[in-house]
């Protein structure tokens, strides 16, 4: 998450604070859910009682009235549920009985809630005492005082998120995508309207983003229409709070499902596709999947499911259709199961309208370097691609984490757009156009660097630490690819009876 997006609101860190209530308590994993209940509660507590006063100062006795909340796109709180009860028992032994049944009326008035928010707060290995703690963390911080609340809520929850990130490590890939990457591929696409779709959704970034995107151009949110698909049931819970506190109104099915086997929206042809599958994925079922009509270019390999993911959203583009993606930098040269085939297939189409080569260390879960595609069904400059190299962008925010700035994500963006409008020049070390005709000749690798080159620079006053990283990363892609192709050569090999 760049500066902009994580800015200092004062009670985010109160609201880590609570979490760390529960450290050494519970795993990362459970006590995530815990706190980000009780934001969404804490929340919708604080608007609803916000509109309640307005309507006792009117003197016209509607504050009890359902619909004089949700005409304004307030959640209505039934009075079992209400902060004020729950802060009163905060320091008795049924607080979390008291909590549970507080999301149970909640669900029940509020019909777009219906089996999302978590209700385990009575188990017994969630310590009272210090759930109480938290309550009162909580009730000494109005989410109204700063400013709009839908703003500041989605922010909190999004700082949220990427803190329990920070601490789940490898484990954080299934529901956060850190902020840079999203907006990168949200400022590049550019989703003005129509209907946008995520089949691996984690808690919703990509649609945060975009509404964000829409509003910040002076755009109307109704003009967008979100559809996503989550497989794992707590991510998918966390991703429709999340939509909720934002007032993004989403189709993300009746409950999760594995996009692959249960195609949730079948039908659906987006105007623009965001994704960040999960990278390399194995046992994703190839076997029950052989003459799926989504393979159009080939079937994927068995123990890879990137391609796999690459063509299902291809599938479901329209005619006019974008899409940006994370893929792991594999996927740009591998020629495993299949896949070289299928890439080239996809080249010659002319579907593929950029590739961006990403700085390493971005992402909390992994350390395996990544690339965006940029594929679009009517390209603005058709036969030809765009290459941006930007390992070297970015800036250490810790000893492990990178961030691109606004200031890359801009240039990316605007390079993007050059590119669109036909008056980019290319950059030596940063950016090329190649034609379908180039990339043959490179054997349909669409790995950046070798489109773009190296900078001729002498003295590049880089400092010795980055440029060795910079170094080995893309050391450490070459010999990913060099083991792909022994792998190749030893599987031909054996085919033919000469296993080595």
């Amino acid at each position: 998450m760049s500066g902009a997006n994580s800015a200092d609101l004062g009670f985010e860190q109160e609201i880590w604070r609570a979490a760390d209530v529960l450290r050494g308590n519970m795993d990362a994993s459970e006590y995530k859910h815990v706190v980000l209940g009780l934001i969404f509660l804490k929340y919708i507590s604080d608007a609803f009682e916000h509109r309640y006063q307005e309507l006792v100062d009117e003197g016209k006795g509607y504050e009890e009235d359902r619909d004089e909340y949700t005409y304004l796109n307030i959640f209505f709180v039934p009075e079992e549920a209400r902060w004020k009860k729950i802060t009163a028992n905060a320091h008795t032994p049924e607080i979390g009985v008291i909590i549970d049944q507080a999301m149970h009326a909640i669900e029940r008035d509020n019909p777009r809630l219906k089996g999302i928010l978590p209700k385990n707060y009575a188990r017994p290995e969630l310590d009272k005492r210090r759930l109480g703690e938290i309550v009162d963390i909580f009730t000494n911080v109005s989410m109204k005082e700063h400013g709009d609340t839908k703003d500041i809520l989605g922010r909190a929850y999004e700082y949220t998120l990427k803190k329990f990130a920070e601490q789940e490590g490898r484990n954080a890939g299934e529901f956060f995508t850190p902020s840079c990457v999203v907006k990168t591929l949200v400022e590049i696409l550019k989703p003005y309207k129509g209907r946008v779709y995520d089949p691996c959704c984690g808690s919703g970034g990509m649609f945060v983003q975009s509404s964000k995107f829409v509003e910040s151009h002076q755009g109307n949110i109704q003009d967008i229409s979100i559809y996503g698909q989550e497989a794992n049931p707590t991510t998918w819970k966390m991703c429709q709070m999340n939509l909720a506190i934002q007032s993004i109104e989403g189709n993300l099915g009746n409950a999760a499902a594995d996009t692959f086997f249960n195609d949730l929206h079948p039908t659906l042809k987006a105007d623009y596709v965001l994704a960040n599958p999960p990278f390399n994925m194995k046992s994703w079922g190839a076997d029950q999947l052989q003459d799926d009509r989504r393979w159009m270019f080939g079937t994927p390999p068995a123990g890879n499911a990137n391609f796999a993911w690459l063509q299902h959203m291809i599938y479901h583009l329209s005619a006019r259709g974008k899409m940006g993606m994370v893929l792991a930098n594999g996927s740009l040269s591998s020629q495993t199961g299949g896949e070289g085939e299928i890439r080239q297939k996809i080249i010659e189409a002319d579907l593929v309208e950029c590739i961006i080569a990403m700085p390493v260390q971005l992402f909390y879960s992994t350390q395996i370097p990544v690339s965006l595609w940029f594929i679009s069904k009517q390209k603005k400059q058709p036969g030809e691609t765009l290459f941006i190299d930007a390992r070297n962008m970015g800036k250490m925010v810790t000893r492990a984490l990178r961030e691109l700035t606004e200031g890359d994500i801009k240039e990316l963006a605007d390079t993007h757009k050059a590119f669109e409008e036909g008056t980019l020049e290319g950059q030596k070390g940063y950016c090329a156009i190649a034609t379908i005709e180039d990339i043959a000749k490179h054997d349909y690798i669409l790995t950046p660097g070798r489109y773009v080159g190296i900078e001729e620079n002498d003295d590049d006053g880089e400092p010795f630490e980055e440029k060795m990283a910079c170094l080995t990363s893309e050391l450490s892609e070459l010999f990913a690819e060099s083991a792909e192709l022994e792998q190749e050569i030893r599987t031909r090999l054996g085919v033919i009876g000469y296993g080595v």
